[in-house]
């Protein structure tokens, strides 16, 4: 039998994903959980509307780990990039990522991450998605070139991070920043919040 990973100091959140975004965001919320991915098969989801997508997806990778850890609370989340009702995934190439940057070039374009959180043992759930308009500047060659030769835009949906050097690229955006960098922070802490699975305590661990 598989061992199932130790959870540190056995805090009552999980989070379901490998993303380092994600794990960042919640960190800088100061807030105390394991990081327990998912090994559900994305590829398995057939795609179908864009929020319908993220939010089937997100109950997977949550489901999937709380299976295993029945009385914790869990958090699973899938975040897409959508222009003109096409989801642009992460490219796969350097002829790829040009693509996705010059079809975002001067456009808006919409973020969509869906986020579940379930606890099995108390048979409670809770499932929202949420959408960020972003809008790019208009990007010339050269930026497009230098910043695929970061590297940067290769494990990226839409082929940029706006958290990192990708930032240079957005001239605004309308809704949630962290929703863009993978995590809606203010919905999900404040479902946290109602549901007393955080507490308003100031402690050197902050929440």
């Amino acid at each position: 039998m598989q061992k199932l990973p130790k959870l540190s100091d056995d805090p009552a959140l999980i989070l379901a994903s490998e993303s380092p975004r994600r794990r960042y965001l919640l960190e800088q919320a100061g807030l105390s959980f394991s990081v327990i991915p998912s090994s559900f098969d994305e590829d398995s989801v057939p795609l179908s509307s864009p929020e319908t997508y993220v939010k089937v997806l997100a109950e997977a990778k949550a489901g999937e780990v709380a299976k295993k850890y029945p009385r914790k609370w869990v958090i699973g989340a899938d975040t897409i990039v959508l222009i003109n009702d096409t989801i642009l995934g992460k490219p796969g190439s350097r002829s790829d990522a040009r693509a996705m940057l010059k079809r975002l070039s001067g456009q808006t374009h919409r973020v969509l991450t869906g986020y579940f959180i379930c606890c099995k043992a108390k048979g409670r759930s809770f499932s929202e998605v949420v959408t960020t308009d972003v809008l790019f500047k208009d990007l010339t060659d050269e930026e497009i070139e230098w910043y695929i030769r970061t590297k940067e835009p290769f494990d990226k949906a839409g082929a940029y991070a706006i958290q990192g050097l990708g930032t240079f690229l957005v001239k605004s955006i309308n809704g949630s920043y962290t929703n863009v960098v993978g995590l809606p922070v203010c919905e999900v802490i404040e479902l946290l919040l109602r549901e007393g699975v955080v507490k308003l305590e100031v402690n050197e661990k902050g929440l």
